[in-house]
């Protein structure tokens, strides 16, 4: 069996999702997501111009060759741009083996470990009544944890992934239209000093039973992020997510030390070189790599087995920069991985993007079920691709009030 053609496709509604397709002799393809948020064209190119013209010709069946090929061969190594690459290719090469095996992936891995695996909505409010709102909307659909997010009062914008405008709340996505960023202003004072009792706020109206977590998003120093976690103890979080900057990895020791919160860290990370030591050393809880971003199935496999012998559970990036091909890859992960935690699930259900993706997986009641179909379980419509076009754009930057660059 022999790859003899791949292709490559930029574009989607209202994203520019990167999809690899990968053929073979014998008829079969798989499918691959490369898509890396607002640098859609440089994974693509990196497929085009170097991989695929290796890959025509190789047994797609060897998919652990493949990728040690592709690591190992490039010798300037690891990086966002490469390891989507690396991931698409490697999602792909599972999707074949899937097929040929007539299973879901899951099966491949070693069968399921749980009927559904639990999902986290994002609620967010443009302040804490409008917040509340979005909270109990989400309640209603069903979900059983949420990540919430609030506009500080006094920021001259309001923060992290919060509307400008009340009820904005519902599958709320910052806009990362044009080239140009958007600059959002911060003030970690005003958040410490708010954030905490709009947690407790939300504890006491909701019950002991929703899981609440809450995304800093990179924004305190490591003494302000080992305060804040004190502070916010008595909220029960199921997690504090990216409390400091993902470089400084010592920051999470000094967190460690003076709080019991549960730590989720690892949305930016490309490889098991970026956490094994964070894990080895049990100074997080939750590891959030993402399938597309870590370089694909084979090495976050590893990832999950290493973390399971740390104590540490599973919590997969799943912002809407995944197309459902990354997000069908975590949902195989997740139906098998036996520390298993969460899946992030940003919902934009939109029927352009199911006819662009047809699959059955589907959520219910807080839940992702996994489908039964052979490999990823999701397919591609070429003739539905070729509606959209690639639309630059950029993530938002972050200035303090003085006008000093800070962490997005």
């Amino acid at each position: 069996m022999k790859i003899i053609d791949a292709k490559v496709f930029v574009g989607g509604p209202a994203k520019n999702y990167v999809t690899l397709k990968i053929m073979t002799d014998q008829g079969i393809y798989g499918l691959g997501d490369a898509t890396l948020n607002n640098r859609e064209t440089l994974p693509a190119q990196y497929l085009t111009d170097y991989l695929i013209p290796n890959l025509v010709g190789m047994d797609p069946r060897n998919s652990e060759d493949i990728w040690q090929f592709l690591y190992r061969g490039a010798y300037f190594r690891r990086g966002p741009i490469a390891m989507a690459a690396f991931g698409a290719i490697d999602m792909a090469l599972w999707d074949i083996k899937g097929k040929l095996a007539n299973m879901p992936l899951y099966q491949l891995f070693g069968g399921k470990s749980r009927d559904g695996a639990m999902v986290y909505a994002h609620a967010t409010g443009a302040d804490t009544e409008d917040l509340m709102d979005s909270i109990s909307y989400y309640v209603d659909q069903g979900y059983k944890a949420v990540r919430v997010q609030c506009g500080v009062p006094g920021m001259p914008t309001k923060g992290y992934a919060v509307p400008e405008s009340k009820g904005a709340f519902r599958n709320h996505i910052t806009s990362y239209s044009g080239i140009r960023p958007k600059v959002e202003t911060w003030d970690s004072d005003k958040y410490m000093r708010f954030m905490p009792g709009v947690l407790e706020e939300i504890r006491d109206r909701f019950g002991p039973d929703l899981k609440i977590l809450h995304d800093v998003h990179h924004r305190l120093m490591p003494r302000e992020a080992a305060a804040f976690a004190k502070s916010v103890e008595p909220a029960n979080l199921f997690w504090l997510e990216d409390p400091t900057p993902a470089e400084d990895q010592d920051a999470l020791t000094l967190i460690r030390q003076h709080s019991t919160v549960p730590i989720a860290i690892g949305e930016v990370f490309n490889s098991i070189y970026d956490c094994n030591k964070l894990i080895e050393r049990e100074l997080i809880d939750f590891i959030r790599v993402a399938v597309t971003y870590a370089g694909g199935i084979t090495p976050v496999k590893r990832i999950v087995d290493l973390a399971g012998l740390h104590h540490v559970r599973t919590g997969f990036h799943g912002a809407p920069s995944h197309s459902p091909l990354c997000m069908a890859a975590q949902a195989h992960l997740n139906a098998w991985a036996p520390n298993f935690g969460i899946q992030e699930y940003l919902v934009l259900g939109t029927p352009e993007c199911d006819a662009l993706f047809p699959s059955d997986h589907r959520m219910e009641n807080g839940m992702v079920l996994v489908s039964d179909a052979p490999g990823l379980g999701v397919d591609f419509d070429e003739k539905e691709a070729a509606r959209y076009e690639y639309a630059p754009g950029s993530h938002p930057v972050v200035r303090l009030e003085d006008g000093t660059m800070w962490n997005y």
